[in-house]
């Protein structure tokens, strides 16, 4: 399971990573939740790991807007766990993973991803 959410305000981690939206995922094992700095990026920023949901809501849901947790799908299989699009590292379903390299799945066919 997958949400996100935005924050009413940036709020400045003490690793002086400014936070203006979040995502969990539960893993079954944990619980994942990404940093995001931009309105607009893709992956995070940083990430943190959570024993459970409710000790993430503990922390975080004073800090949400209005608008709460948004639900989203899980990422495909071999996919960034972080990313708000399908995206993987390139070569990698192939055993052959292009490090710093990404594709993404656009029309029913996976290509190469080149940020904006």
């Amino acid at each position: 399971m997958r949400k996100y959410a935005w924050l009413k305000e940036p709020y400045l981690t003490s690793d002086h990573i400014v936070v203006r939206r979040i995502m969990l995922y539960d893993t079954g094992e944990g619980v994942c939740l990404f940093l995001y700095s931009g309105p607009d990026d893709i992956q995070c920023v940083s990430d943190r790991l959570y024993d459970s949901i409710g000790t993430v809501y503990e922390e975080w849901n004073d800090l949400l807007d209005d608008r709460g947790w948004i639900g989203m799908d899980d990422p495909l299989p071999g996919c960034q766990q972080d990313a708000f699009i399908p995206l993987r590292v390139k070569g990698r379903d192939a055993g052959k993973p292009e490090w710093g390299r990404f594709e993404t799945f656009r029309d029913g066919k996976w290509i190469e991803y080149i940020p904006e």
